[in-house]
């Protein structure tokens, strides 16, 4: 989580001490997941939701942590958009669209799974380096699996 908030640029933005929901400046849904596409060099990313939506509640979930996880950040009034990793599409995309058509300020960011936990893993290697000797560390990017025609 360390590596992502950071490579977001979230870190300086209030967080919510029991969850990872954070209040940023106000922008639009599509604003943010430009930046998010930007910041990551995402190939490919997908969005349900307004893109026009003007939101400063954001909860980030990055990596495949279930539905259930989703829908508990999700479901939270002090969030508006999910910033995710990856979903199943029948569950988390499913409820996210049923929110946006029953008329609730949300949205789901889904940047895929391996750029949602890029970050945090060359900030584990940096970690790892303090105090492991006896092998080398090294983060050793992978490359996202999916393209854009």
């Amino acid at each position: 989580m360390v590596g992502m908030v950071e490579k977001l640029g979230w870190e300086d933005y209030p967080r919510n001490p029991e969850a990872p929901v954070f209040t940023a400046p106000e922008m639009t849904v599509a604003q943010l997941a430009a930046d998010i596409k930007d910041k990551f060099d995402i190939e490919t990313m997908r969005v349900v939701g307004d893109p026009n939506l003007s939101v400063t509640k954001l909860a980030l979930a990055p990596g495949a942590p279930g539905f259930n996880r989703h829908r508990n950040l999700f479901s939270r009034e002090d969030v508006e958009v999910m910033v995710m990793g990856e979903a199943n599409e029948w569950e988390t995309v499913l409820y996210a669209d049923d929110a946006v058509a029953a008329g609730m300020r949300k949205a789901i960011i889904i940047m895929g799974h391996i750029p949602s936990e890029q970050a945090g893993m060359d900030e584990c290697a940096r970690w790892m380096k303090t105090f492991v000797s006896e092998v080398p560390v090294e983060f050793v990017p992978a490359a996202e699996p999916f393209w854009s025609p």
